[in-house]
């Protein structure tokens, strides 16, 4: 499988973030999955391309022109494709992916996680779409998206599509 993977383009200001970026992108590439992720060397992005790089594994970036241009680019991606833009660069990662994983990050990271959990809620993929709860970072939004199901805002039914790790081994779980 490949699994896209969301995430911050800076480090954060705990160390766990960038270790557990790591650990995810190890245990990724050991277990015979390849990575789609934005293409950046930077933050915990640069991370779980690193890692999966050196477990052996397949890594696939895909960045818009624009940001290719500020130089921040892996160089030693697999494959890289460069796109017009980010909503290019979302559909291009839908397409190449077989489940999504947001690990912490900031807009970009939530903007692309609540893209491709909302196309799951509409019935346009069947994917897995992973939150990976490192550290709590998720769990006001977790929280948020109880209050969304009490409220009537997210179905009964549709509250299985919010899947939730806080290790490796349950993000392999999940995308069995």
């Amino acid at each position: 499988m490949r699994i896209a993977v969301y995430c911050g383009s800076g480090l954060g200001i705990n160390p766990i973030y960038a270790e557990k970026a790591t650990e995810l992108g190890m245990v990724l590439a050991e277990n015979g999955h390849g990575v789609v992720y934005g293409g950046s060397k930077t933050g915990l992005m640069g991370k779980v391309a690193d890692a999966v790089l050196t477990a052996g594994g397949e890594v696939i970036g895909v960045m818009p022109t624009h940001l290719q241009k500020r130089e921040l680019a892996h160089a030693s991606l697999t494959e890289i494709h460069f796109v017009e833009s980010m909503h290019v660069r979302k559909a291009k990662m839908v397409e190449l992916a077989d489940a999504f994983i947001a690990l912490p990050g900031g807009g970009g990271t939530m903007d692309e996680y609540f893209e491709v959990f909302t196309w799951a809620q509409i019935g346009l993929h069947e994917k897995p779409v992973i939150l990976y709860n490192v550290n709590g970072f998720y769990d006001a939004l977790l929280q948020h998206f109880t209050r969304m199901l009490e409220e009537g805002f997210i179905r009964t039914e549709q509250k299985s599509l919010i899947r939730v790790a806080t290790t490796p081994e349950e993000v392999l779980e999940i995308i069995k």
